[in-house]
């Protein structure tokens, strides 16, 4: 096989239950000799040359060798095989050569191009087809979030990344290996499989850490679908060892990862390159209304990962990245969208936000406008005496879409797109503590959040509590 197709072998796990002893007996020393070997060899550029290592371990070159080892992976400088150094090896790594094995990726290779495709090919029994695709979603989040990159998921087709799950010999000449070991390997960008990410089905897929989390595994995995190497930094996603203890409602890149990636792409947009029109005169500034106590929203929806809260001509873009929000004109953005509109919602596995006002509905992805429309609010199933809706919210765990219209509210199955029946309810049975009309909505963090006014409520849905009353410019820092 050319050295260009290796792929980058995820996790490679020494299935060993405690670290050997390191000072012993002549000869109970082997099987910790003989990882420390194989380590160096896989990982270090050792060279195989058939003499017996463990005659040689206090030679020149293999102490060196281990003292490369452990600089690389922030360990003391010993040159010894002591227990820190083995207690490393025997965790979960990548398989990949930590120094002097780029080979596999000549030229620091990347895409020629922003926005790229990927299609989940199969998946595993493990987890419900809805987890994984919002997980494999969340982990091209994290990367997406730090650079010009957009992505969309196929259905069908060839796409640049084509991801799955299978067992053993899987058609690639890199079979995986069973339970506990190597969990999954990727490709560098490129035509054909490179780019590709494959996973171990042997392992147990999980949400969480009871089993081996697909979240960090693919997120590690897809930075090498996009061109990185492993990083020496002990706090980096890409650090070749993997660490279960993460804490993933707090996951975040570090900043070695986003120099990395940045490298490769440059830093998100700031801006479009259109300047902000101020409104007429004859209504204030947006910048002068942001902090103001009165502020109300027309619309307020996700888009990638970011919040967009919709005034009049104009709407604001949050990121989590950046304390303070950026402020555009909608046209700018969409030509041929409404201005003063009445609700928006994101629909996050087709990529699309839609956008309503009046009877009728737009939608768009990104940047790009898309095609047929505007429609009906009536072809979603709304009945005929609904003119307008007010807000409308999309779950994307439950795939269901709310309308709400006044009082009363509808609920949409995304997955059946169509209208549930037993609608319309009444929003206040359903959601205790919601009692006036809502304004806009938007889902973030498991929580939905209700504007009215100049008022917004957290509202639990697993517990159907409201849980804080905030102010309705709460997410701008005021």
């Amino acid at each position: 096989m050319e050295m260009k197709r290796l792929p980058v072998l995820l996790w490679l796990c020494a299935a060993l239950c405690s670290p050997y002893p390191l000072h012993s007996r002549a000869g109970d020393e082997e099987p910790g000799m003989e990882l420390l070997q194989k380590y160096l060899e896989n990982y270090y550029g050792l060279a195989k040359d058939g003499k017996q290592f463990i005659r040689k371990k206090n030679s020149s070159p293999v102490v060196k060798k281990i003292q490369e080892m452990q600089k690389f992976l922030g360990l003391e400088m010993t040159g010894k095989l002591d227990s820190s150094t083995m207690d490393v090896m025997l965790k979960p790594r990548c398989g990949v050569p930590d120094v002097g094995g780029f080979t596999t990726f000549p030229g620091s290779p990347k895409w020629r191009k922003n926005h790229l495709t990927y299609r989940i090919v199969d998946y595993t029994p493990d987890l419900p087809k809805e987890s994984v695709d919002s997980v494999i979603e969340k982990a091209l989040k994290v990367w997406e979030e730090v650079t010009p990159l957009t992505f969309s998921r196929l259905s069908e087709g060839e796409a640049d990344i084509m991801i799955s799950f299978a067992v053993g010999e899987h058609g690639d000449f890199v079979p995986f290996d069973g339970p506990g070991t190597v969990l999954a390997h990727a490709y560098a960008p490129g035509l054909g499989i490179n780019g590709d990410a494959h996973f171990d089905d042997d392992e147990q897929w999980t949400e969480d850490r009871t089993g081996t989390n697909l979240f960090l595994v693919a997120a590690h995995e897809l930075g090498h679908s996009l061109g990185l190497f492993h990083s020496a930094n002990t706090e980096a996603l890409m650090y070749p060892v993997y660490k279960s203890s993460t804490d993933l409602t707090r996951f975040r890149l570090s900043q070695d990862d986003v120099e990395g990636i940045q490298s490769l792409y440059g830093p998100p947009p700031a801006s479009p390159d259109v300047p902000v029109v101020p409104t007429t005169s004859s209504s204030p500034e947006p910048e002068s209304l942001m902090c103001s106590p009165a502020l109300s929203f027309d619309a307020v929806t996700t888009l990638r990962g970011e919040f967009l809260f919709f005034k009049n001509r104009h709407f604001w873009r949050k990121s989590l990245r950046s304390p303070e929000p950026s402020l555009y004109l909608i046209s700018s953005f969409w030509p041929s969208l409404p201005s003063s509109m009445d609700a928006a919602y994101e629909v996050t596995n087709r990529d699309t936000v839609f956008i309503f006002k009046g009877n009728q509905f737009w939608a768009v992805r990104g940047h790009e406008e898309q095609a047929g429309y505007p429609k009906s609010i009536h072809t979603l199933g709304l009945p005929e005496t609904v003119g307008k809706i007010d807000a409308a919210v999309s779950d994307k765990v439950k795939k269901k879409t709310y309308f709400f219209v006044e009082d009363k509210y509808w609920r949409f199955d995304e997955k059946k797109q169509s209208m549930e029946p037993g609608f319309p309810r009444k929003i206040a049975e359903d959601f205790p503590g919601v009692d006036s009309k809502v304004d806009a909505a938007f889902a973030a963090f498991g929580f939905f959040y209700f504007f009215s006014g100049s008022s917004q409520l957290e509202f639990d849905p697993n517990a159907k509590k409201v849980t804080h009353v905030l102010k309705s410019n709460t997410w701008f820092n005021c």
